[in-house]
């Protein structure tokens, strides 16, 4: 179980810090003005900008890719999911932390692995609407080896396209998230304080 975690995470960091040069398909190229796919290529140009300046600090590098995910993603909502069901028993002081030190565990855990970026690409390949919401599909294609599935779900806000979930090959990265906390809080005997603690230490640790 835990080499299958450690599987799905270092798939989500290919696809965080890798899958950054995009190719449309030419069906989605038609449609690409405002779409949810223009999002996603947008995104990819951004991120390969972040990788490719080898100039910058490590801590310039972590405060850009801090800046991606922010307009990106819709961490705030990410983290409320990611926390499940111990969201409602969290104090509004616990939440507030929580929602501070899960942005810093995302970007401080990502950020340091900018450098596996190996010229892997991601082709968009089409988008449906599922609820609310837009699966963008895509492949991250590698040399010789098989593409990997990517769904990218994004939402349209108030403050316009975030993503909300980036499943792998079958497996939601946000369940797999929530997963992990659940058993570490419930280690702890179900005080959410025990899943604060230990995001503070990975933090504290990458710093």
């Amino acid at each position: 179980m835990m080499a299958d975690r450690m599987i799905q995470l270092r798939r989500f960091v290919l696809v965080l810090v890798a899958a950054t040069t995009f190719s449309l398909s030419a069906a989605a190229q038609q449609a690409r003005a405002d779409t949810t796919e223009e999002f996603i290529a947008q995104l990819g140009d951004r991120a390969l900008q972040v990788l490719v300046q080898g100039a910058q600090s490590e801590e310039q590098r972590a405060e850009a890719f801090r800046a991606l995910l922010s307009d990106g993603f819709d961490l705030p909502l990410i983290g409320r999911y990611a926390l499940g069901r111990f969201w409602r028993k969290a104090t509004p002081a616990q939440r507030g932390e929580y929602v501070k030190l899960f942005e810093d565990f995302i970007v401080t855990t990502y950020a340091a692995r900018l450098g596996e970026y190996s010229g892997e690409t991601l082709q968009v390949v089409s988008s449906r609407a599922v609820d609310s919401d837009t699966i963008v599909v895509s492949e991250i294609v590698r040399e010789g080896l098989q593409p990997i599935r990517v769904d990218w779900r994004v939402r349209n806000g108030d403050h316009g396209f975030k993503i909300v979930d980036v499943v792998v090959e079958g497996v939601s990265m946000l369940l797999t998230q929530r997963d992990e906390f659940a058993s570490v809080i419930q280690r702890a005997g179900g005080d959410v304080e025990g899943l604060l603690d230990r995001l503070r230490e990975k933090n504290d640790a990458q710093n």
